[in-house]
């Protein structure tokens, strides 16, 4: 079994001004990087076996910044992959993300992402994102499915590694949860930047057993 140490990036500009950042990045704020360094010492005497990160710069920092505490910090390896990437938003990258919500949200009579979180599965709503962006290139469930499991995948083929640390971001952890969190949690409220979501997977199952914590 692989125990998988699930982080959101820290807190990032476009966080801090409310806007839609899936494919589209931007760099830590201090916050962030506090955020960071506070969940490196959460995790610092975890013997990670490998690092992995989405190749945004914002994940990629983030998991520099807690590999750099880590007890096993010399001999850790840091890979990055667009495999853990954030669901990309297409027309809706930078954009106010009330305003987007409400264009996503509106052609099926509701108002925001809550409205949708209250209606629609998690898998929906990326179809909804689709069908609503004017260019039609956001992604939908089996395009990102497509995407990330090939992710998954990756992890279960790493022989002799038990402790997994993989920086992501918040749609996606919330897609993990929903997936595979046989409904214990609850996705309507979305990961804390650099929070911890545990994951465990053996090459026929794939478990969630927290979500959304600041601590083990």
């Amino acid at each position: 079994m692989k125990k998988v140490y699930i982080i959101r990036h820290g807190r990032t500009y476009i966080n801090h001004y409310n806007k839609m950042q899936g494919w589209c990045d931007t760099p830590l704020t201090n916050e962030g990087i506090d955020g960071a360094k506070k969940v490196a010492q959460v995790l610092k005497d975890i013997p990670f076996d490998l690092a992995l990160s989405s190749d945004t710069k914002r994940a990629s920092d983030t998991c520099e910044l807690i590999m750099k505490e880590n007890i096993n910090h010399n001999q850790l390896q840091h890979l990055t992959s667009k495999f853990f990437r954030e669901q990309f938003y297409g027309y809706f990258e930078g954009m106010d993300s009330d305003m987007a919500w409400r264009m996503i949200a509106g052609p099926v009579g509701l108002r925001n992402l809550q409205d949708l979180l209250d209606n629609y599965s998690i898998d929906e709503i990326k179809d909804l994102m689709k069908r609503s962006d004017p260019y039609h290139d956001a992604e939908n469930a089996q395009e990102y499915w497509s995407r990330l499991e090939q992710g998954l995948d990756l992890i279960r083929q790493l022989d002799g590694y038990e402790n997994i640390l993989l920086v992501t971001h918040g749609f996606t952890i919330r897609s993990l949860v929903a997936k595979y969190g046989k409904g214990k949690f609850d996705i309507k409220t979305g990961p804390r930047n650099s929070s911890i979501t545990m994951m465990e997977l053996t090459d026929t199952d794939t478990k969630i057993t927290s979500y959304n914590q600041l601590t083990l």
